[in-house]
């Protein structure tokens, strides 16, 4: 399983695309978030929070991370390499373990330089030093929790074609409705009663909860949670050849 998982996190930075993918979060965060004015700009809006950035974040994970996964399975069975990995000793599991850590370890390589992002607002915050740490460093964890669901929706949805671009619509399309689609519901007359389970059951309202710098349980669970099954669907997946 490390050998594969090594495989895959060499093989991302082993052309342009890999460099070009966290380049690109990253400028794009920088620009919105110090340069263009608006209402994310951090200077404009006298605070010392990054609220701005982690707001932001999820919507350019939704592509971001979708772009990291797509061609894991898809560009495997498209060269026929997946039926060489299949073939060595080592489970269907181990198979998309080793490619959800790779994903998980690549969205933590693009996080970690927005560290910058924090160490900026430090030193300019008047007095020096007063933001809330404990804050930002829950919105870290929440967004690394949305980030795993979003690996583990893109390796599903790179298991289910031979064509990256598909599999980066798909992802994106799954990512989407889970982070988005169920508060969009509640605001239909006939589901509002239904509108506190709705909530629950979106990506959204545990970030925005994980995010205030308190770990909950049921957060943690429904992250967790929501991780094993797209897991376990594309264990199902990988299996399904056997029924053919």
């Amino acid at each position: 399983m490390y050998a594969l998982f090594k495989k895959e996190f060499l093989s991302f930075f082993a052309g342009i695309t890999g460099y070009v993918v966290i380049i690109f979060f990253l400028v794009l965060n920088s620009v919105l978030l110090w340069i263009i004015p608006g209402p994310f700009n951090i200077i404009e809006v006298g605070y010392a929070t990054l609220d701005s950035f982690f707001t932001l974040a999820p919507w350019i994970f939704l592509f971001l991370v979708p772009a990291i996964t797509m061609k894991m399975f898809a560009e495997e069975k498209k060269t026929g390499t997946l039926d060489t990995i299949l073939a060595k000793p080592i489970s269907d599991l181990q198979i998309v373990l080793a490619k959800f850590f790779t994903g998980v370890l690549l969205v933590i390589v693009s996080l970690f330089p927005t560290v910058i992002y924090f160490i900026t607002l430090y030193l300019i915050s008047n007095p020096v030093g007063n933001i809330d740490t404990g804050s930002i460093f829950g919105s870290y964890i929440g967004l690394f929790f949305l980030a795993s669901i979003y690996v583990s929706i893109g390796i599903f949805a790179s298991s289910l074609t031979d064509n990256q671009i598909i599999a980066f619509l798909t992802g994106a399309i799954f990512c989407f409705i889970l982070f988005f689609a169920f508060d969009s519901l509640t605001t239909l007359p006939l589901l509002k009663p239904f509108s506190y389970f709705l909530i629950n059951l979106g990506i959204n309202e545990h970030y925005k909860s994980i995010s205030k710098g308190v770990l909950d349980t049921r957060d943690i669970v429904y992250f967790l949670s929501m991780i094993s099954i797209f897991i376990i669907l594309t264990k199902i997946k990988l299996a399904s050849r056997k029924w053919k």
